[in-house]
């Protein structure tokens, strides 16, 4: 597919050192193209790169697009994650309320952030996850069988992406994989911007409830996964609660698995849109790692996941955001910036110095990127040997893309071989 063209500014977009009383566009803005950053980023970065936007909830908050600026706010001590703060720029009416409820740590800051992200830093580091490489391709394996044995046409993103990374999360938190659907399920509702809280609240229940009685099953017998080993590390007076152990396995669980669906499904789609790219992984598999991070920066599924409150005043290209305002520093808009990348809408395999924000920046980067990482490449390599017949079904125009979602991606893909 062709990148769509660079749009000139907006009529109500202004220069960087502009009054702030520019009226403000509504947000979020959707993408053109799966493969690309919203058009209109490119107009934010160069006209106003730290843009005040209307939120669904009718609340304002800021955008920040340019690459150092992002890296910037990311790595500020002045910014909070902490979702409970009044102007906390939710996007979605049931968000915050849910947010607040449950405490995923994600949405928190020091020093609680820093207890949850020890407790699970062991569990992921490199060394840990290339130990997990023959478990993960046994997995990517059977689920593949399985769909291969069906035969097709299949919706690949139930049949293949979230069988893979709901799988692999299972495994690693010791659950069974008796109804992978469920665990979709459960982030699509929580992860929607139309969810209400109390629907937020229903869904995110049903999960807690599996994970209660998994708990329950780890302290009479504690096994080799990752919940054991919370439960006997963690799960004691005075360190974590059983509501925040389960606070924090079930963000784990949502984060890690719809981040990997979405990623799986979106480079397939890529692929097939573009056979020279396919051909070039099959002449040479191990341009793989390289690929799979050129797919993280270019699709950036978790765009708007980073979501921020300035606690105090912050000035970033110009522009002072004031402190108790919402800022949401834009993951795609960074892995875009010309500035950062030579032709950011190419897909090059040989791109050097990839120095992508996919996974976020700062103390809140994304603790399981060695792992999904990991699961992208196996999952990626595995299908291109194994099914080099593989194509789209029906019209490109007919794929569901998910526009309404906390991250990007398709609803359904329809394929063959």
């Amino acid at each position: 597919m062709t990148s769509p063209e660079t749009p000139t500014a907006p009529q109500h977009l202004g220069d960087p050192h502009a009054d702030t009383a520019t009226p403000p566009r509504d947000f979020p803005i959707q993408r053109g193209c799966p493969f690309a950053a919203p058009a209109e980023y490119d107009a934010l970065r160069t006209h106003d790169p730290v843009a005040r936007v209307t939120l669904p909830t009718k609340r304002e908050a800021w955008v920040v697009t340019r690459y150092d600026d992002v890296r910037e706010l990311l790595s500020d001590p002045r910014v909070s994650a902490d979702i409970r703060r009044p102007d906390f720029p939710a996007l979605g009416e049931g968000e915050q309320e849910a947010g607040a409820k449950f405490r995923p740590f994600i949405r928190t800051d020091a020093p609680e952030h820093t207890k949850y992200r020890r407790m699970l830093l062991p569990v992921f580091t490199v060394r840990r996850v290339r130990a997990m490489r023959p478990v993960v391709q046994a997995r990517v394996d059977e689920i593949l069988d399985g769909m291969l044995a069906a035969g097709g046409p299949v919706d690949f993103v139930s049949a293949y992406a979230n069988a893979v990374s709901t799988s692999v999360i299972c495994e690693l938190l010791g659950i069974p994989r008796e109804n992978l659907e469920f665990f979709r399920d459960v982030t699509r509702i929580s992860g929607s911007r139309h969810s209400t809280a109390e629907q937020v609240s229903e869904a995110l229940g049903g999960l807690f409830g599996l994970l209660a009685e998994l708990i329950g099953e780890r302290r009479e017998e504690p096994r080799d996964d990752l919940t054991s080993k919370l439960v006997t590390e963690h799960l004691v007076p005075g360190h974590v609660t059983m509501d925040q152990l389960l606070s924090t396995l079930g963000i784990t669980i949502n984060a890690g698995r719809e981040t990997t669906t979405s990623m799986i499904a979106l480079s397939t789609l890529l692929l097939l849109e573009r056979p020279e790219l396919l051909e070039e992984l099959r002449r040479d598999p191990s341009l793989m790692p390289a690929a799979v991070d050129e797919f993280l920066r270019v699709l950036s599924v978790a765009d708007s996941i980073p979501l921020r409150v300035a606690a105090e005043d912050i000035d970033l290209s110009g522009r002072t955001i004031p402190a108790d305002d919402g800022v949401i520093a834009l993951l795609a808009g960074a892995n875009h910036d010309p500035e950062q990348f030579d032709e950011p809408e190419r897909v090059d395999f040989h791109r050097t110095d990839n120095h992508h924000v996919a996974f976020g920046y700062g103390v809140h980067q994304c603790v399981g990127q060695h792992l999904a990482r990991l699961e992208l490449e196996v999952a990626m390599e595995t299908l291109i040997r194994r099914v080099p017949t593989l194509r789209l079904v029906g019209d490109r125009e007919d794929v569901v893309v998910k526009h309404d979602s906390a991250t990007f991606g398709l609803e359904e893909l329809r394929v063959a071989w």
